[in-house]
């Protein structure tokens, strides 16, 4: 099981030398290399999402890299001493509190000064847990209005791409930030970050209009990336194993969640293209429901249903109304 990495006392290569014995976990580690143009800005992103983000709203007068692989669960990133020299030297970190502890790590050493966590702009006011969590109902979510404070066994999910709106605004916020790093080309981000929010908004749409009128709104995933969207869309999230996929479900959840799937008369179980699919497949097996594969889009692989998040979550839009009965 992972946990919060606290802040080191140390500088500079001292500090990247010791995160990268502290922050290590099953992935894989960080990239090592960042294209830059002279005059660029320098933009570091913690994962996909927000690499795309920052992309799109710099435009080609900034260069972005990812500290996550494609095919890496970003859950589960490390990070080498030159990543977290990457992230000390560049101009802008944009990341999310809470999502990897190693660039939460990194970020207190070694960005304090020159990082955006999107966290606040995307308001993460859902709360998850990976067991039941006392309602006797598994699919249940806090939100703030109900929990104000996290609790001992609480996770905040951190899945906010996942709903075109709270993506927007975490949009616009790096196009802010952009403009205060770059006043010269504030109005060039602006712009930018209004166009990539337009394009959400149409996608907002598609997802509106297609799952308008669906036959099941029980939504049962493999882990708790859905909460967001089934929020936005009217479909109440049942996931098998909490935020953190890598913690794996008891056995008294999957017998809870296979109960519930043929208590609700679920037709299909969404598993997902990074992680495992084993308690999908035990609760797919004990109740005869069939399995599809619904991105989260943490990351993107040789895999995913498409070459960026619009082609993908156009994807996931076919495949949940097949799967929720959607007329």
């Amino acid at each position: 099981m992972r946990r919060r990495v606290p802040p080191l006392r140390l500088t500079g290569f001292l500090a990247a030398a010791a995160l990268v014995g502290l922050v290590s976990a099953c992935g894989a580690a960080a990239p090592e290399t960042q294209p830059h143009v002279a005059g660029q800005v320098r933009v570091v992103a913690s994962f996909y999402p927000l690499e795309l983000a920052a992309q799109q709203v710099g435009g080609d007068r900034v260069s972005v890299l990812s500290l996550t692989k494609p095919g890496v669960e970003p859950h589960d990133l490390e990070l080498t001493a030159r990543a977290v020299g990457r992230i000390a030297g560049a101009d802008l970190v944009v990341y999310a509190e809470g999502f990897q502890p190693a660039v939460d790590a990194a970020v207190d050493q070694e960005a304090a000064g020159h990082a955006l966590d999107v966290a606040p702009l995307a308001n993460l006011d859902l709360l998850a847990t990976p067991e039941d969590d006392g309602h006797g109902d598994p699919g249940h979510a806090h939100t703030d209005a109900e929990d104000p404070a996290d609790g001992p066994g609480t996770a905040r999910d951190p899945h906010f791409w996942l709903d075109p709106e709270r993506y927007a605004a975490v949009a616009t916020g790096i196009a802010d930030r952009l403009g205060q790093v770059d006043t010269a080309h504030a109005a060039d981000y602006s712009a930018n970050g209004q166009a990539f929010a337009a394009r959400l908004a149409a996608l907002d749409g598609d997802f509106r209009a297609g799952l308008a009128s669906c036959t099941s709104t029980d939504l049962v995933t493999s882990h708790a990336a859905f909460g967001y969207l089934s929020e936005r869309y009217g479909f109440t999230q049942v996931p098998i194993a909490g935020v953190s996929p890598d913690v794996e479900p008891s056995a008294a959840r999957l017998a809870q969640v296979a109960d519930f799937v043929r208590q609700h008369h679920v037709t299909t179980i969404y598993t997902e293209t990074l992680g495992e699919p084993q308690f999908a497949d035990t609760i797919s097996r004990s109740t005869g429901v069939r399995l599809a594969v619904l991105d989260p889009l943490e990351g993107l692989t040789r895999d995913s249903a498409g070459r960026d998040y619009f082609d993908v979550m156009r994807s996931n839009l076919t495949v949940l109304r097949a799967g929720q009965g959607c007329a």
